[in-house]
């Protein structure tokens, strides 16, 4: 059984949306950051070297797919590459520590994998400059 939200809410929900894009791919970018530039309190861990898979690329990933993200570029293409990006490590690194997230410290992951499934899904939301009205020359603004 469907329930409707009511009109607040309803109204509200492109922009709780992109509220929870901004705040997930800002936290997966830290994470980018902290690793290929050691700010923020750094790489957990030896950080990689340049061009080093899969730490380097996957930092790389988090920063750049978090940025992207963040602030509403190509989004549904960036947010399923960070999610791919999530489920790959859950698999290939943390998994082989323990059947589940808990006890393999793969929670991060997990969040992080299905949160960008979630917005590729769904899209942006508001607050996103792919969604900017353009103005065609002689015609009404255009949302993209």
């Amino acid at each position: 059984m469907s329930v409707d939200l009511p009109p607040f809410a309803e109204r509200a929900r492109p922009l709780v949306l992109g509220l929870f894009r901004i705040v997930v791919s800002l936290l997966f970018a830290c994470h980018g950051a902290a690793t290929l530039f050691g700010v923020l309190g750094g790489a957990h861990g030896k950080a990689p070297g340049f061009g080093q898979w899969p730490g380097w690329w996957a930092a790389a990933i988090q920063l750049a797919g978090g940025i992207l993200v963040l602030v509403g570029l190509v989004v549904r293409p960036a947010a399923l590459l960070c999610s791919g990006s999530m489920a790959y490590a859950y698999f290939s690194v943390h998994q082989e520590n323990g059947l589940w997230p808990i006890q393999n410290g793969g929670e991060p992951s997990v969040m992080f994998c299905w949160a960008f499934l979630l917005i590729a899904a769904v899209g942006p939301g508001a607050l996103a400059l792919g969604r900017v009205p353009r103005r065609v020359p002689g015609g009404p603004a255009l949302s993209v």
